[in-house]
């Protein structure tokens, strides 16, 4: 089974090393940058036996950052189960999105 999303918090959070990390913010939450959001996005099962006994959740993480050369995107990328989708610029500010399952 996937672990608990609190988890990817903590994780989250010390790979930034603020407490800048957001899950599913609301339009109303001021971001200070760095920072990471992140929402759930998919399951993926495994199936044996005409039961699911494996499922993971996939979760869409978006780095935003003022420095185009940050070195975020490089350790969120370290991470087993993480890959890098895209990443553009909006508002004068980086955006690098991954999918990491957890």
């Amino acid at each position: 089974m996937s672990k608990p999303r609190i988890e990817l918090q903590t994780l989250l959070e010390g790979l930034l090393g603020s407490r800048n990390v957001y899950f599913q913010p609301p339009e109303s939450v001021k971001l200070s940058y760095p920072c990471i959001i992140y929402g759930l996005s998919k399951f993926r099962s495994k199936k044996a036996n005409d039961g699911k006994y494996l499922i993971d959740k996939a979760y869409d993480v978006t780095i935003i950052d003022k420095n185009p050369d940050s070195a975020l995107p490089d350790k969120l990328y370290e991470l087993e189960y993480c890959s890098f989708d895209r990443d553009y610029k909006a508002d004068n500010l980086n955006h690098w999105v991954f999918s990491l399952y957890w």
